[in-house]
């Protein structure tokens, strides 16, 4: 099966049914999607000398040709490799070597001015005429090309927090498992819905067109490209029945403005928040604000937004008795989806037990693109490695405590940031909160905590200290404390808890003023 006989089956089905919208605007029919998708399939192949298996790297902003794009590769019968938009050139340029992509489409076409390209590797800017002749290509192949269900369709490079990034192969298999779930586990897309992209396409958000695709709904780009809340308002209001993925920093902004500006959610329909943790106190304003809009999953790029599902009435309820418990879990496993919690030596641990999350599924990847070794090390007996640590209660609801990486061991007792990050979130004067260990030679790490103050709100050290206190054991309270107007954060909202670490090891020591 090829994943973009989707695009195939609904364009045909209802050819004159609006698609893609920029912004307020409309972009493409479904029938105009079709068309485009492949007439730029036909340049690949004609023009590129793009061969089924052939990857083609997309490093672009947000914008309507985006999804074109990504179907033309699969009507080739080829593989997208999307980029992260913020990556340095170099990065970039090491991913398209790395993944052996003979195409790579970027905004300006200057890429190769940045850096060095391999020389197989061809560049197309969407605003050059070489695009434009694309587009006006004549259509050789009327349905997608022929391809196995095992077939890679998305080669997703990790972030690489620990060393080079990983091309994480993700099969059509994979990808419409995936979007099984969502319509089972997330939310059922009818053909008025709308998928507004405010997170970046080349991530978890561009995962979720496939089921709008599928049944001819709606595709919303924000004329922004990214995620700007007062936008998004307007966008909901106009469009209706609007949903998208948001990363929790994103649902904060979105609440904060939603409440200076009296909006109450309406025009939205869900959002699917993930991709980091959501402490309780954000979740919880979230629902005074805008309502029971919000869905959380658990997933990540080895099993692409497909781990666990807290659904909407799980999120939104507050009649059970452990409510409070369930709403600062990940919810239970999707479900295509076995979850196991394991010790060091991969035995199983009993329920409420912290272990490493182990997946199994048919969404779970591939494997590693050209890495035996770290595929050997991350799928074991047909289970996923997650990396991260969470236990299951006697109900089956997960809880994240934290990455494995990130639990610091202090006078050989695991310390959780999670656990000091939901304490510190409390503070009414805290907008937003990061806490990293740091080596520390007698007890081996200590606790700092990376603090941003709400506008107009006070509070310093001595506060903060008292609040924990208060609160959580004193071995867990935060050492030191940084002050900052702003945490770092990759393209989709996600706190980069390496660049704090670089940061503290760059001005230790750490300077304790508020």
């Amino acid at each position: 099966m090829n994943i973009a006989t989707w695009l195939y089956a609904s364009a045909t089905a209802t050819p004159d049914a609006p698609a893609i919208f920029h912004g307020e605007a409309l972009h493409a029919t479904y029938g105009a999607f079709a068309e485009r998708s492949r007439r730029l399939a036909a340049a690949l192949t004609e023009t590129y000398g793009v061969k089924p298996g052939d990857r083609v790297a997309l490093f672009l902003k947000n914008g309507p040709d985006y999804l074109e794009i990504l179907y033309a590769v699969w009507w080739a019968g080829g593989v997208t490799v999307p980029v992260n938009n913020k990556l340095h050139p170099k990065e970039v340029a090491w991913i398209v070597e790395a993944s052996g992509s003979s195409v790579v489409f970027t905004d300006d076409g200057a890429l190769h001015e940045a850096c060095t390209l391999p020389g197989s590797c061809a560049e197309v800017g969407i605003r050059s005429p070489e695009y434009r002749a694309m587009l006006e290509t004549a259509a050789t192949a009327d349905k997608p090309h022929p391809t196995r269900k095992d077939d890679v369709a998305w080669l997703f490079y990790t972030s690489g927090t620990t060393g080079r990034p990983k091309g994480v192969m993700l099969t059509h298999w994979n990808l419409a498992v995936m979007t099984f779930c969502y319509g089972l586990d997330v939310d059922r897309v009818e053909p008025t819905d709308q998928a507004l992209y405010a997170a970046p396409l080349s991530h978890g958000a561009g995962l979720y067109n496939f089921a709008y695709v599928r049944v001819g709904a709606r595709h919303v780009v924000p004329v922004s490209q990214g995620f700007d809340p007062e936008e998004i308002i307007g966008l909901a209001r106009h469009h209706r029945r609007l949903s998208f993925f948001a990363a929790p920093t994103m649902v904060k902004r979105l609440t904060e403005t939603s409440r200076a500006l009296g909006y109450d959610g309406d025009g939205i329909k869900l959002v699917v928040y993930g991709g980091g943790p959501m402490y309780a106190a954000d979740i919880d304003d979230a629902l005074s604000v805008l309502g029971p809009r919000f869905v959380q999953i658990y997933g990540q790029g080895e099993s692409p937004m497909t781990i666990s599902v807290l659904p909407r009435h799980v999120v939104a309820d507050e009649s059970h008795p452990r409510w409070r418990e369930r709403r600062a879990s990940v919810g239970y496993a999707q479900a295509c989806i076995a979850i196991r919690i394991v010790d060091d030596d991969l035995r199983e641990v009993p329920a409420g037990t912290p272990g490493e999350i182990l997946v199994s599924g048919d969404t779970v990847m591939k494997g590693y693109w050209n890495n035996e070794e770290a595929t050997d090390q991350t799928i074991v007996d047909g289970w996923l490695r997650t990396g991260d640590i969470g236990r299951l209660d006697g109900d089956g609801f997960l809880t994240l405590t934290d990455r494995s990486k990130d639990v610091i061991i202090s006078g050989g007792t695991n310390i959780y940031p999670r656990e000091v990050e939901e304490v510190l979130a409390r503070h009414p004067a805290i907008l937003e909160v990061s806490v990293i260990g740091v080596p520390e030679p007698e007890w081996g790490e200590q606790v700092v905590a990376f603090v941003v103050r709400r506008d107009g709100m006070a509070c310093g050290i001595d506060d903060l200290e008292s609040w924990c206190r208060a609160e959580i054991a004193s071995f867990k309270k935060p050492k030191h404390y940084v002050f900052r107007d702003e945490l770092p954060k990759n393209s989709y909202g996600k706190i980069l808890k390496t660049a704090l670490r670089d940061e503290f090891s760059k001005q230790r020591p750490l300077t304790r003023h508020a």
